[in-house]
């Protein structure tokens, strides 16, 4: 568990990357109680200079020697690195917050959204995952209505940006719209298509049953985050050509009859959602309005008259802040009110 202290000495692991730039971001923003900020990454990227707090802060090589005297590290540099630093830096006595996929489904790790589940910090042992992005943003707003009207079914369709799959997508996908653009040939590297001026409706390997891995963890997590197995999800997930923010078209079957007026009513007080939905005026949720927001954005909330108690809603959110680097964020400051 964390000790209670007034100055915390934080890890960023995979800090050169596009969420472990991210992650210094807000914890600048944020005034996290820091005594020391410490970065790590690769070889190649040793000695880069990150600016935090008008400082300069040098990133160190990743070695299983660099956790001791660290209180809390913040983990994105992928699956492989996690499975084998985590148990190193949590044996060290480090708090490890990790952004991959690799300890989400394990039953002995919280998987947790500070504002869906933070009693499940609890019960940590070390290491907590941070949930996919593309789930994060859905449970934010399913757990109020589920708390309302008890929600039996979810039918998701995602919207997902190129930043999603990191730098070199966001590279491709801007190179790819001016070479089209100025009639030159392209060749797809990143993804297995044209991401420019195109949607993939493929994130993620293919699974025997037809569905991606992205989709099996939307499935996986939604469960595990909001505690109740009952609920039903099936999930098709896209690759848009947009370079930041995931957008979700959301349909929810409840058990209770629940209005479109009250699921705005339960929303808008709701902690992390904004309701902003006024279509007839054009007002609805993009993913160009939620770059740098906080906030998931809820819009074109709806009935479904196909089934007996059917909601349609669109959301909307950041998939750098709340979906990876802010979640990641909370919990460590969940910790330390619990600490």
């Amino acid at each position: 568990m964390l000790k209670k202290k007034d100055r915390y000495v934080v890890a960023v692991v995979g800090a050169t990357g596009a969420v472990g730039n991210e992650m210094v971001s807000v914890l600048e923003e944020r005034h996290f109680p820091f005594e020391k900020l410490r970065l790590f990454a690769s070889e190649r990227s040793e000695g880069k200079i990150i600016n935090f707090h008008n400082k300069g802060v040098t990133v160190e090589i990743l070695t299983e020697k660099v956790f001791e005297g660290v209180d809390i590290a913040l983990f994105s540099a992928g699956g492989e690195r996690s499975l084998h630093y985590a148990p190193i830096a949590a044996k060290a006595g480090c708090v490890v917050i990790d952004n991959s996929s690799a300890w989400r489904m394990d039953p002995a790790v919280p998987l947790v959204v500070p504002e869906v589940n933070p009693q499940d910090l609890k019960w940590h042992k070390g290491i907590i995952a941070n949930p996919n992005c593309s789930t994060i943003q859905m449970v934010v707003v399913l757990k109020p209505i589920h708390d309302a009207a008890k929600i039996r079914r979810v039918v998701v369709t995602t919207f997902q940006s190129v930043s999603g799959t990191g730098k070199k997508a966001m590279d491709e996908l801007f190179h790819q719209t001016a070479d089209i653009l100025n009639f030159r040939d392209i060749k797809p590297v990143v993804y297995p298509h044209q991401i420019a001026f195109n949607c993939l409706p493929h994130i993620d390997k293919f699974m025997e049953d037809g569905y991606t891995k992205e989709e099996i963890k939307m499935v996986n997590e939604t469960k595990k985050i909001m505690g109740d197995g009952s609920i039903k999800v099936t999930a098709t997930t896209v690759r848009v050509p947009v370079f930041r923010g995931h957008a979700e078209s959301i349909n929810i079957e409840t058990a209770k009859k629940i209005t479109p007026n009250e699921v705005r009513a339960v929303l808008s007080k709701a902690p992390g959602v904004i309701v902003y939905d006024a279509p007839e005026k054009n007002v609805y949720p993009l993913q160009t309005l939620t770059a740098g927001k906080d906030e998931v954005y809820v819009g074109r909330v709806r009935e479904d008259n196909t089934v007996e108690n059917g909601i349609n809603i669109w959301i909307a959110a950041d998939n750098l802040r709340k979906g990876a680097a802010l979640n990641a964020v909370q919990i460590a400051e969940e910790l330390i009110k619990m600490a």
